[in-house]
């Protein structure tokens, strides 16, 4: 039996198979270990029991996950896993691998995530052969949920945004500066925070501030995370992550606007994951 987890900022995807058949399928709070410190990372996993009956029958687990691009990190899941699952092979890595083997599975392309953060690759069908630079919510994830929603926040308070959405902006969330400061600034699951205001975004899309602003946004992404590829022209341009699944129209004009192709854009890694690890 195989345990595949595919764990973002926000939410995991947990995945039992045995063989080609899906046995159990669930979901728990995400984390990211850059963030999230170890005891809330174990009391995550461990409080959900879900996966309690197969713990015997567990030979191999597939951790995908946010955070995991570096040896500590991933020694730190591959730990407590360790301690639950005695009789199991423990793989941990990152999430762009999660969205190549869901995307091109043994194929070539440039796998993206965007969601609550971004990040992009090169992927040969077999490995990684090249990516992008990961700086994080404060400085990085262009393009994404927490980036879209910053810029939102931040014309909301500079009264930059146009008064018919931001009185719409007031009736939806707690717009008092303090409250704003103290989420941002003292408080845990920050890019989580900030990616919630992507949503008034997306149902706000056909706004023309809206339109412009997120427009910015992917096409910073396009300049910092796609265009860095030599062979970007070349190949396909997939997509995993919430923000990629519903802002896909605006996603799509902006590539067709740098003359790139978009491929395959998928809401969630985990069906694809399943289709791989079904069959390797």
């Amino acid at each position: 039996m195989k345990l595949i987890i595919d764990c973002g900022s926000t939410k995991a995807d947990w995945v039992i198979l045995n063989g080609e058949e899906v046995v159990s399928k669930f979901q728990t709070e995400g984390f990211n270990p850059n963030y999230t410190d170890k005891n809330t990372i174990s009391s995550i996993i461990l409080d959900n029991q879900s996966y309690k009956t197969y713990i015997q029958e567990i030979t191999e687990i597939y951790f995908y996950g946010t955070g995991c691009g570096n040896q500590d990190n991933c020694s730190l899941i591959e730990n407590v896993f360790k301690s639950i699952f005695l009789n199991a092979n423990i793989i941990v890595t990152h999430d762009l691998m999660a969205a190549c083997h869901a995307l091109f599975g043994n194929k070539e392309g440039i796998a993206c995530i965007l969601g609550t953060g971004s990040h992009s690759c090169h992927y040969d069908g077999n490995g990684i052969i090249n990516k992008a630079v990961s700086l994080g919510y404060i400085i990085g994830d262009e393009g994404s949920g927490n980036h879209i929603g910053k810029q939102l926040l931040r014309d909301y308070c500079y009264k930059k945004m146009p008064t018919d959405l931001s009185e719409k902006f007031e009736n939806e969330y707690d717009t008092e500066i303090p409250s704003i400061i103290d989420n941002i600034y003292h408080k845990s699951q920050v890019s989580k925070y900030l990616a919630s205001f992507s949503r008034f975004a997306y149902e706000n899309i056909e706004h023309d501030y809206i339109k412009n602003l997120c427009s910015k946004c992917f096409d910073e992404f396009i300049e910092y995370f796609i265009l860095r590829y030599e062979t970007s022209k070349d190949l396909k341009i997939g997509f995993v992550g919430s923000i990629a699944y519903y802002f896909q129209d605006l996603l799509s004009k902006r590539l067709k606007n740098h003359k790139l192709r978009l491929g395959k854009v998928i809401k969630s890694p985990i069906e694809g994951l399943i289709e791989f690890h079904s069959h390797h």
